[in-house]
């Protein structure tokens, strides 16, 4: 994944928080793994240049991880999310990508974010999940 060394942080706590307003992610990292954790929303894209989420996490060389802590527009979060990947990621199709939006608006299981669900799969081998207020995701099952 390309990135820029003054936009990451390695860690290995054992819960790694995201947080932005009242939108938060908290990733579980029991075996305390070494963690890449990239600001990527005004760091490794910033000003206006391109659309962007606003985190990108990699626990390990085969999975990225895409975050964006989002208000209430989850059509336009996935739109940062695929800029993101195409921008970043350094096989969009081959390495395993887990995809989060966590909005402060109710998401509801429609067809549309079905849709969105089965066209990331297909496009860029990810998963794509969409959370209320808060979201947690285990780590150490990442890798399967």
């Amino acid at each position: 994944m390309r990135s820029l060394p003054e936009c990451e942080e390695c860690r290995s706590d054992k819960k790694i928080v995201l947080q932005e307003n009242k939108s938060k992610i908290t990733f579980l990292n029991p075996n305390r793994n070494e963690i890449l954790t990239i600001k990527v929303d005004g760091c490794v894209i910033k000003g206006n240049e391109s659309l962007r989420c606003d985190y990108a996490i990699v626990p390990c060389d085969e999975v990225e991880i895409y975050v964006e802590l989002k208000g209430s527009d989850i059509a336009y979060a996935v739109k940062q999310i695929e800029s993101t990947i195409c921008l970043l990621s350094d096989d969009s199709q081959k390495i395993k990508k887990l995809c989060f939006v966590v909005s402060t608006q109710v998401p509801r299981l429609t067809t549309s974010i079905q849709q969105v669900q089965s066209q990331f799969k297909k496009k860029f081998n990810a998963s794509f999940r969409v959370k209320n207020l808060q979201d947690e995701y285990d780590l150490s099952t990442a890798v399967t």
